[in-house]
């Protein structure tokens, strides 16, 4: 593989890429520095690359290495044994009131998950992995992606029956 083709397939996977970046970040601002800082240095170490093996795959993980690598030094820098998150905020346009209502409740509380938990289920439910491929991407094994989502879902579930939630 040559470095444009490199750059071309790196490319084609930055929205799914954000996403992801969102989803560990919680913020839009900090997913996009945390995109930036992984494109850097995927396009830095692209030689390190394995062809053999997909480049989502490798991107997912720089992306998921980078955010542990800032989680540590936040926890450094400030003492603090939690990264501040910031509140969901960017909502596709829907057609009804309650439908926004419901998706920005479902994006809270999915939000609200700890992060063991919502990084398994978002890569299998919003970016289409399977179980297999989630656990070769976070190093876990599958049993423990099975039982991390399961515990995600049923979490999402009570949650979302609570009395005012319009999410059901």
């Amino acid at each position: 593989m040559t470095f444009d083709q490199f750059k071309t397939e790196m490319i084609g996977l930055l929205p799914r890429l954000r996403r992801f970046a969102r989803s560990l970040t919680r913020s839009g601002p900090d997913a996009d520095d945390l995109l930036q800082d992984a494109c850097t240095t995927a396009l830095q170490r692209w030689q390190q690359y394995d062809p053999a093996q997909p480049l989502d795959r490798w991107m997912f993980r720089v992306v998921r290495n980078l955010w542990i690598s800032e989680i540590r030094k936040r926890k450094v820098r400030h003492g603090e044994g939690q990264v501040p998150a910031e509140e969901a905020t960017e909502l596709r346009a829907e057609d009804t009131v309650n439908e926004r209502i419901a998706a920005q409740q479902v994006r809270g509380k999915v939000e609200d998950l700890p992060q063991d938990l919502s990084q398994p289920l978002m890569l299998v439910c919003a970016e289409g992995y399977s179980y297999r491929e989630v656990s070769e991407l976070l190093g876990i094994p599958i049993g423990t992606v099975m039982s991390r989502i399961h515990r995600a879902r049923k979490l999402l579930v009570s949650s979302l029956s609570a009395p005012g939630c319009v999410a059901k």
